[in-house]
């Protein structure tokens, strides 16, 4: 049952999770570059949405990584870990069967 229903369960979830970050990271970019502006009401609800989503998960990691001024390296480390979960889930899936 485990292999059957929770592993797939969470390997979708950490994909929506990583999908979300992309996401975010495209849209700050886009924001950064003027190609979209804040004073639009569903682009200034999507990024409320989405950081109210992903600053609890990425805090953390945050506070773990080195200050390296203007770049945030949170995203891609959480994508990092996030890519590792499914591979050792993967094998346990394996295992397990």
């Amino acid at each position: 049952m485990i292999n059957e229903v929770i592993i797939p369960i969470l390997i979708l979830l950490a994909k929506v999770v990583t999908t979300v970050v992309i996401v975010q990271f495209i849209l700050s970019l886009l924001l950064a570059f003027n190609v979209v502006d804040f004073r639009n009401n569903f682009v200034a609800a999507l990024w409320q949405s989405l950081n109210a989503i992903l600053d609890p998960i990425l805090k953390p990691i945050r506070r773990r990584l080195p200050d390296t001024g203007m770049i945030d390296l949170s995203p891609m480390a959480l994508i990092i870990g996030i890519q590792v979960l499914i591979l050792l889930l993967e094998y346990v899936s394996k295992r397990i069967a």
